[in-house]
């Protein structure tokens, strides 16, 4: 390809044969042996990867860099852009907490987070925690925030410092800012204080990264001593442990993709066994507030697809005891609910926009919080505290900076806390952002949520990166990016392609885009493309895809269905290789992935479910466009052997001269570099292969 002069040769991996048959079906893969033995020791000890692996990784890296070596001009300048527009000692508005309020901070120059407290009506901060001060000689380090006791006097904090997400554990004294000799290892990363601030609970991770147990830890004594509080035995069911706002419930959080289930451990005696509110029933799922006297639990039990709100009393929260108080209303999709004192408030979005409705729990009126953005993004954060009639919101669009609110549920009243600031310099009206509508294989209308510069024209002659990620329900918000604006100034339009898979349009949507429905997803990013270039925004040969994690399957799943609908594909941390991995039960999200993707161990039609889209599977004979795959060395979600593996097989089947690149951290896991300007290079390498591949260096 023209704009890719001059490249050495790319890395050739050896083939290494491996059969496997399942269900009287064999597959063999050539690049098997890229998934190192040592798995799970490497991800906490990386040192430890076999050698002609790391041999293979780092070839790879220096071929990279070969084709992408004329972009470092630019990458610096993207990177000062985007850093440019970020408020190097920005403050959050710290949230009140009993006698303070808590908040975080950055330094000018600093890579990691301070968090903070002061009294709670204002005055000088006292720093709780100095991130960059942790991170200080470490290659990675991702904090997992400070959670204070209800005294006030203690702190949970937690750090990766390898990009395993195996997090450890200490308690640190607020007053002193000193830590304990507590040192808890292999946790989720959090933990939820008793009421008495002398112990806590916490997720152990087992040695496949599943969190499969609850602790119980008492300050002072070893991590060894720790109480087992409960075990989920089975491997396909994630688990997580939270608090109430009033202390009285420790609440263990049990589910996979589909299926929810709630125990409960009363603070009173933390010494007994936790009691089960609903049993696990395949499909429906529930979750759990607290609301003084009774629960409320946000299900789609009964057929109820967009959820409704029930209530039960705490003494008796059992499900025979549930009873409607927000019901079911089709394409008004309930995604979270909080309960506080006087008000019961959720987050819903109906015909693919959010609001936030509140409803006096006395009286039983409701009013909503609504904007008039053809596309914006709603946070609801509420209070730290149970008895406020005061919660908290953010507010933005993709033209809009992020705005913080303090909104009064009684009077009505919104006050404005906090507007992202932008150094360099926001005009919002030279932006336009927009949602239209592309009609899929079936007639399905697919939301597209669009960024571009005023004087940008709309003739098909401007490049477009089009994002997609469509799994878990998940829905991507149509926020503000400062990042995106390097993009739109150079005359790029920026596309999200809200696609089956999510929940942008209710439950449906996410239904109708996982298990047999799953080629959906494919086929609707296909017609967002097709769309814009018809609606002329932009063409084929200047449109760049890009997706990550399960968005990475989106990007390798498009490319073998229609390599010539883009001119590039960026793929981050992608998870192409499904059937392997899906048929890998030892992998940390092998099983609790099963209900989103099919279990092909067990079932032959399953099986071939995934092996018709399975990226890995179906690379074949064509023309690919240039491809640029990422991935971390000790990623436990998306292993870093699966894009290497798709990297050598499409370089191995490609007909065209387009370079297949492939970009290894070995210093990261599946979020990429922890630090915010570490994570700013990442996007600004990223945006140099998409301007690179669009023709406008």
């Amino acid at each position: 390809m023209s704009i890719f002069k001059n490249l050495p040769a790319a890395p050739v991996a050896e083939k290494k044969p491996v059969t496997d048959t399942r269900h009287g079906i064999s597959r063999t893969d050539d690049y098997a042996w890229f998934r190192a033995d040592n798995w799970q020791a490497m991800f906490k000890d990386p040192t430890l990867l076999d050698p002609a692996i790391r041999s293979h990784l780092e070839a790879e890296n220096t071929y990279m860099e070969a084709a992408l070596s004329d972009t470092k001009p630019l990458q610096e300048k993207l990177f000062e852009e985007m850093k440019g527009r970020i408020k190097q000692d920005d403050s959050s508005v710290p949230m009140k907490d009993g006698p303070y309020a808590y908040g975080t901070l950055f330094v000018t120059g600093g890579e990691q987070p301070h968090y903070f407290r002061t009294p709670r009506d204002g005055g000088d901060k006292q720093v709780l925690l100095d991130g960059d001060k942790e991170a200080e000689g470490k290659d990675y380090f991702r904090l997992a925030g400070i959670d204070n006791s209800s005294d006030h006097t203690h702190g949970i904090w937690g750090y990766d410092d390898k990009g395993s997400e195996y997090f450890t554990l200490r308690v640190r004294n607020l007053a002193t800012s000193e830590d304990l000799d507590d040192v808890i290892e292999n946790t989720g990363g959090g933990g939820a204080w008793a009421p008495d601030g002398k112990s806590f609970f916490y997720t152990l991770q087992d040695e496949n990264h599943r969190p499969s147990k609850v602790f119980h830890h008492i300050i002072g004594q070893p991590q060894s001593t720790d109480r087992l509080v409960y075990e989920e035995k089975d491997p396909g069911f994630f688990m997580g442990v939270g608090g109430s706002l009033l202390e009285d419930w420790i609440f263990i959080d049990i589910h996979d993709h589909e299926t929810s289930e709630y125990r409960l451990l009363s603070t009173a005696d933390l010494t007994a066994e936790p009691v089960i509110v609903a049993k696990r029933e395949e499909g429906v799922e529930y979750s759990m507030t607290e609301g003084g006297d009774v629960f409320y639990i946000l299900t789609n039990d009964g057929d109820a697809k967009d959820f409704k709100i029930m209530e039960a009393p705490v003494t008796a929260p059992g499900k025979e005891n549930w009873k409607e108080v927000v019901p079911h209303e089709p394409g008004r999709l309930i995604l979270s609910h909080l309960a506080h004192a006087r008000h019961l408030l959720w987050l819903e979005r109906r015909d693919g926009l959010p609001r936030i409705v509140i409803r006096d729990r006395a009286t039983g009126e409701e009013h909503a919080i609504a904007f008039a953005e053809e596309a914006y993004s709603l946070g609801l954060q509420g209070a730290a505290e149970y008895d406020t009639d005061t919660i908290r919101f953010s507010y933005s669009s993709m033209t809009t900076p992020s705005q913080l609110f303090d909104y009064n549920m009684v009077t009505r009243e919104r006050v404005l806390l906090k507007t992202q600031e932008v150094p360099s310099g926001h005009t919002i009206d030279d932006y336009v952002t927009r949602r239209v509508m592309a009609t899929s294989h079936d007639g399905a209308l697919v939301p597209v949520s669009l960024l571009y510069h005023k004087d940008t024209k709309l003739d098909g002659s401007a490049p477009c990166l089009l994002y997609g990620y469509g799994a878990y329900g998940i829905s991507i918000p149509a926020s503000f990016s400062t990042n995106n604006l390097s993009l739109a100034d150079r005359g790029f339009v920026y596309a999200i392609a809200h696609i089956r898979g999510g929940k942008d349009k209710g439950f449906e949507w996410y239904e109708t885009g996982k298990m047999e429905h799953k080629q959906n997803t494919f086929k609707d990013f296909i017609a967002a493309a097709d769309h814009l270039v018809k609606e002329g925004f932009t063409s084929y040969d200047k449109i760049i895809a890009e997706g990550g994690s399960a968005g990475g399957m989106l990007m390798g799943a498009v490319a073998n269905m229609a390599p010539e609908k883009f001119a590039g594909i960026i793929a981050a941390v992608p998870f192409v290789d499904v059937l392997t991995t899906m048929l890998d039960d030892t992998l940390p999200l092998t099983p609790p992935e099963w209900p989103e993707w099919g279990n092909p161990i067990d079932s032959e039609e399953e099986y071939s479910w995934i092996a018709a889209y399975s990226p890995y599977d179906n690379v074949s004979a064509k023309a690919y466009p240039p491809l640029l795959a990422i991935s971390g060395l000790t990623d436990p979600r998306v292993t870093y052997w699966e894009p290497t593996k798709w990297v050598a097989k499409l370089r191995e089947y490609s007909t065209g001269d387009a370079p297949i690149l492939l970009k290894t951290n070995m210093a990261a896991g599946h979020g990429g570099k922890s630090g915010r300007f570490q994570r700013l290079e990442e996007i600004a390498f990223e945006y140099s292969f998409a301007i690179k591949v669009a023709g406008k260096m």
